[in-house]
């Protein structure tokens, strides 16, 4: 069983990576040997709408693009279970996030009458998003609508795909130094010490299970 999470964060080390490496740990906890890839590390672009993944004869279900991303995408493709993580930026996911989902995700789609997805295997996918937005505002805000669809497209990848969402999230070190006064430090320090641990549980859980289909 091989297991690649995929960071959508700048940070390395905090709460986005942090979930995933628990899921990481759930998933080596059945025996599962896993990777964890930065995007920010890499250097590549969205999908440039060549349609070379489309073109008969051609690669098919395969991006054409060639840059720091084609043996990320090659791995993910042979790989039993995919985990993603994200903050929310703007009510969405981060522009790297998008750009990779559009190489992998348009290029496996096809444009065919009741052949909605071009790929061959059966890829399980977990998406772990954090944001500083508590449970409540999330919910009125829609988010769950946009986590949906996260999830439909990622099943077309021919595995079941879940999420969970860590909320309130813990954002600086110290929150003095910042212009950020409509945040109680308080607050988010009980919500970290009591909230994020559980969260990571439950990062932990489904790494397990995924893994363990």
């Amino acid at each position: 069983m091989n297991v690649i999470a995929v960071n959508g964060s700048p940070r390395k080390k905090w709460n986005t990576a942090t979930l995933l490496q628990n899921a990481l740990d759930g998933a080596e906890s059945v025996g599962a040997q896993t990777e964890m890839i930065h995007l920010y590390d890499l250097q590549y672009r969205g999908c440039i709408s060549c349609f070379a993944c489309k073109r008969k004869g051609g690669a098919l279900g395969r991006c054409a693009m060639r840059d720091d991303l084609t043996d990320v995408l090659e791995k993910i493709i042979h790989c039993d279970v995919l985990l993603l993580g994200t903050p929310i930026y703007f009510a969405n996911i981060t522009g790297e996030m998008l750009s990779f989902l559009e190489r992998l995700l348009f290029s496996a789609m096809t444009y065919n009458t009741g052949h909605p997805s071009t790929f061959q295997g059966k890829l399980s996918s977990g998406f772990i998003y954090t944001m500083n937005v508590p449970e409540d505002a999330m919910e009125k805000l829609g988010y769950n609508v946009l986590f949906d669809r996260y999830k439909a497209l990622l099943e077309r990848l021919g595995g079941p795909s879940e999420f969970i969402a860590s909320n309130d999230t813990y954002q600086f070190n110290d929150y003095s130094k910042y212009e950020a006064s409509m945040f109680s430090e308080e607050h988010k320090a009980r919500v970290k010490s009591e909230q994020f641990p559980i969260d990571c549980r439950k990062a932990f859980e489904m790494g397990a299970r995924l893994a363990g289909k």
